[in-house]
């Protein structure tokens, strides 16, 4: 049996946390615009507690902010894994090729790996590739965009030709 630590207890999931959350953003918010006037620390802090109480005591309230500061979260770990990834490309020591059309490939790579570990890690993999490949329209699509793609490098590489001529 899977022992719960505190920090999954659901009194602290659903009512401490996020209480301390809404605490914590009220009383700066107080603190830094001097609603009150300056100095008032302790009517600033009864006022953001009195608000922190009031919405945790209503369910829809705490859901809501629960959903959107999870989804912050994981908004700011995917942003963060694809600026590692790219800093590792466009550093200013190490230079990738003397080209800025490396550094767009490998930016249009990163963005797809990051996307492909995010797909992966919500475990709807499959669902991805039965939307994408499996469907009556998936083959007319992808055709499209192969041709697409062959038009455009060609053009590139025509219009290239002329710059440097």
């Amino acid at each position: 049996m899977v022992e719960e630590i505190f920090f999954q207890n659901e009194i602290f999931t659903r009512f401490v946390l996020p209480f301390l959350l809404l605490f914590f953003i009220t009383f700066a918010i107080l603190e830094k615009t001097n609603l009150f006037g300056s100095d008032k620390r302790q009517l600033n802090a009864l006022i953001s507690f009195v608000i922190g109480m009031i919405f945790v005591a209503f369910t829809y309230p705490t859901v809501i902010a629960t959903n959107m500061i999870l989804f912050l979260t994981i908004a700011i770990i995917v942003s963060f894994v694809g600026l590692l990834l790219w800093g590792f490309v466009s550093g200013e020591t190490p230079k990738i090729g003397g080209e800025k059309w490396i550094k767009w490939v490998v930016a249009i790579v990163i963005i797809v790996a990051v996307l492909g570990a995010l797909i992966w890690a919500m475990g709807i993999q499959q669902e991805t590739i039965d939307l994408l490949f499996s469907n009556d329209w998936s083959n007319t699509v992808w055709t499209n965009i192969a041709f697409v793609v062959v038009i455009v490098v060609a053009l590139a590489l025509v219009m290239r030709k002329w710059k440097d001529d």
